[in-house]
């Protein structure tokens, strides 16, 4: 499972020009699922977004985790797009949408995020705070 993690003032998307969800202060999260998750690697990863401490304490250090802040997720399976051979990316380390889109839900669910259209052609607005925007891997490569 692939994340990329970013700070926003705010975010929102849009699918036919609709708005369908939008958040103020807080994380945009671009979730891509592969063939090999499972429910525990998503709520791992789901947690490791909770924890983060990438928002300011009161001394001004990046030290507080979301918190009380809102969390807007967007199904991304293209973030396994794999564009090492040629121009065109392909994406066949992307999970099946009827494999993806349970663990989608259950990583929404476990953040109580807001959520984007699964599937959808989306629009996808935001303002980066920071910019502060983090890539997530579970399991890391480096994990055997």
């Amino acid at each position: 499972m692939r994340a990329l993690v970013q700070r926003v003032s705010r975010a929102a998307v849009r699918v036919d020009g609709t708005e369908v969800s939008a958040i103020g202060p807080g994380l945009l999260v671009l979730l891509g699922v592969t063939h090999e998750d499972d429910e525990a690697i998503c709520d791992r990863l789901a947690d490791k977004v909770a924890a983060l401490r990438i928002f300011e304490d009161a001394g001004g250090k990046m030290n507080d985790a979301v918190g009380a802040r809102e969390v807007l997720c967007v199904s991304q399976f293209t973030l396994y797009g794999d564009a090492r051979r040629g121009n065109r990316p392909g994406f066949v380390a992307a999970a099946a949408p009827e494999h993806a889109e349970p663990l989608y839900e259950r990583f929404c669910a476990r953040l109580d995020a807001r959520r984007g259209v699964f599937g959808a052609h989306m629009e996808v607005e935001l303002v980066n705070d920071g910019p502060v925007t983090l890539w997530l891997d579970y399991p890391a490569p480096d994990a055997a």
